[in-house]
C-alpha cells in the first residue's frame, strides 16, 4: 500500500505541474456547463415579430400589450412584412384586420392573421403556439361567462417542472456530457504520456504490480473529478436554478460510480492508443457524439429505430442521465434507480477489467 500511495502522489505531481491539464480539468467543465446550460433549450425567447395594427381600437391595443409583455416576443417597428421576412429580421408577424374590436364585441368572432417563417418549421410551430395561447388567454379574460351549454375544459398539471423550464431537462444531460468528456479525455492520455516521455520502461522494470500502475493513474483524476462535480452542481443550482429534491449523498455516490466508469473507459483508450493525439481524438470526439445522440436529453430515444435504441444501452451516460433526473428533479431514492445503478456498476467492472487486461507489460 505504501508503494501504491507513492505512485498516486507521483500522478498528483504530474497533474499539478501541467497547466493544460488543470485548464481542461477545471476551466472546460465550468465553460461547458454555462454555455450548454444557457444555450441548450427548446424554449424560444425574444423572437422578433412585427405587429401590423389595422384596427387601432381598444381590443387590438390590449392584445398587443399582452404580446409585448410576454418574454417570448420582441416587437420590432416596421410595416413592410414581406421585406422583413426576406431579410430574416423577423420570425413572425401578427396582422389585425380593420374593425377587429367591433367584430369581436358585436359579431362574437374576429380573425387575426399570424404569419410565420416556416423555413425553420419547429420554430414556426412553437411561435404560433405561443401566440395562440396568448390570444386564447385574452379571449377568456374579456368573456368570462361562456354561453355554450356544455363545455369540457382540460386542466393541465405539469409534474416536476410546472414552469416548463428547459434547463430542467438539459442540465442533467450536460452534467453527464461534461463528466464523460473530461474524465475520459484526461485519463486517456495518462498511460500514453508515460510511453512518449520514455518513463514507462522505468515503471515496467520496477518491482511494482502493473495493475497498481493502472489504478494509481485513476486515483488523482477520481479525486479531482469529484471536485469538478461539486463545482458543476453548485453552478447548476445557483446559476441555472436546478433544484436538488433528492438525497445529495445518493447523488454524490451515483456520480462517483459514473466517474469511475468514465475513468475506466479512459484507461482502456490509453492502453490501446499509440499517441496522445490519437487518445485525445478517441476520447473527446469519439465519446462526445455518442453521448449527445444516445443519452436522451436532446433527441428522444423512443423516436429512434430499434437498433439505435439497443446501441444506446451501451452508453454509460444514458443510465447516469436517468439517475440524475430521478434524484434531482423527482426526489426519488435508491429504490427507483437501483436497476440503472446495477447496469452502471456492471459497465464499470467490465471496463476496468478490460483496461487492466489490455495494459501491456512489454514495450514493442
Amino acid at each position: 500500500m505504501k508503494q501504491f500511495m507513492v505512485f498516486v502522489r507521483k500522478e498528483f505531481y504530474h497533474v499539478f505541474r501541467d497547466r493544460r491539464t488543470l485548464l481542461i480539468l477545471f476551466g472546460l467543465p465550468v465553460m461547458q456547463i454555462l454555455l450548454f446550460g444557457y444555450a441548450l433549450t427548446t424554449e424560444i425567447k425574444n423572437a422578433k415579430i412585427i405587429v401590423i395594427d389595422n384596427a387601432k381600437d381598444v381590443n387590438s391595443e390590449q392584445l398587443i400589450a399582452k404580446i409585448r409583455a410576454s418574454t417570448y416576443f420582441s416587437i420590432v417597428e416596421g410595416d413592410d412584412m414581406g421585406a422583413a421576412f426576406r431579410k430574416g429580421e423577423i420570425r413572425c408577424a401578427v396582422v389585425f384586420p380593420p374593425g377587429f374590436g367591433n367584430d369581436l364585441l358585436h359579431g362574437n368572432t374576429a380573425q387575426i392573421q399570424i404569419v410565420a417563417d416556416a423555413s425553420d418549421p419547429n420554430t414556426a410551430k412553437t411561435l404560433t403556439n405561443y401566440l395562440t395561447a396568448i390570444i386564447n388567454d385574452y379571449q377568456q379574460s374579456i368573456q368570462p361567462m361562456v354561453t355554450i351549454p356544455y363545455q369540457i375544459q382540460p386542466v393541465l398539471r405539469m409534474l416536476y417542472n410546472p414552469a416548463l423550464n428547459g434547463s430542467m431537462n438539459f442540465v442533467p444531460g450536460v452534467i453527464a456530457l461534461v463528466l464523460m468528456i473530461i474524465c475520459t479525455t484526461l485519463t486517456s492520455v495518462s498511460i500514453v504520456r508515460e510511453k512518449e516521455n520514455g518513463t514507462m520502461e522505468i515503471l515496467l522494470v520496477s518491482p511494482f504490480n502493473p495493475t497498481y500502475v493502472v489504478l494509481a493513474k485513476a486515483v488523482p483524476y477520481l479525486v479531482l473529478s469529484l471536485l469538478d462535480f461539486i463545482i458543476i452542481l453548485l453552478l447548476s443550482v445557483f446559476l441555472l436554478d436546478m433544484p436538488v429534491r433528492g438525497s445529495l449523498v445518493l447523488l454524490f455516490m451515483e456520480s462517483t460510480l459514473f466517474i469511475i466508469s468514465c475513468l475506466s473507459l479512459g484507461l482502456l483508450i490509453s492502453s490501446v492508443a499509440r499517441s496522445q493525439q490519437i487518445a485525445m481524438l478517441m476520447s473527446m470526439m469519439g465519446m462526445m457524439l455518442p453521448t449527445i445522440l444516445f443519452t436522451g436529453f436532446i433527441f428522444p430515444l423512443e423516436n429512434m429505430p430499434l437498433p439505435l435504441q439497443l446501441i444506446s444501452n451501451l452508453i454509460p451516460s444514458r443510465w447516469f442521465y436517468f439517475i440524475v433526473k430521478a434524484v434531482m428533479l423527482k426526489g426519488l431514492g435508491f429504490g427507483a434507480v437501483w436497476k440503472q445503478t446495477l447496469i452502471l456498476a456492471g459497465m464499470t467492472i467490465v471496463l476496468l477489467t478490460i483496461s487492466i487486461k489490455t495494459f501491456k507489460t512489454r514495450l514493442s
